[in-house]
């Protein structure tokens, strides 16, 4: 009697244990799962290669500088600091301010250029 209800106890565990693991297969390969899976993969492999790709980026702006470093000191380039600094000007006048651009523009003098906004994101 004891041996037919361990062997019937055992075959039950066995049945169990081979229908979970049957059931966490088909779950795993249904489209949904594998379509997650390989977005979960893709985005790991891209987030690789992102740092990857960083740190290659800073590897080669450090040598960049280190060798301009030794070309400015082998051309005689840094030892003269007597250089001026670079002027930067204005690309855009400002022509709603200045008084002889608002006499001369097509704008109509009872409208007020500065009530517009170029604010574009307002209406949403």
């Amino acid at each position: 009697m004891f041996r037919r209800t361990f062997w019937f106890t055992t075959g039950v565990a066995a049945g169990v244990w081979a229908t979970t693991k049957v059931n966490r297969k088909i779950r795993q390969l249904t489209p949904e799962s594998l379509a997650a899976t390989a977005a979960n993969k893709a985005l790991e492999t891209g987030h690789r290669i992102k740092d990857r790709a960083v740190g290659f980026a800073l590897d080669v702006r450090d040598n960049m500088a280190q060798r301009e470093e030794e070309l400015g000191e082998a051309l005689g380039i840094n030892a003269d600091p007597a250089l001026p600094p670079p002027r930067r000007l204005a690309a855009i006048e400002n022509h709603h301010s200045n008084p002889k651009y608002i006499e001369n523009s097509r704008i109509s003098k009872h409208v007020d250029p500065t009530t517009y906004s170029y604010d574009r994101n307002e209406d949403h």
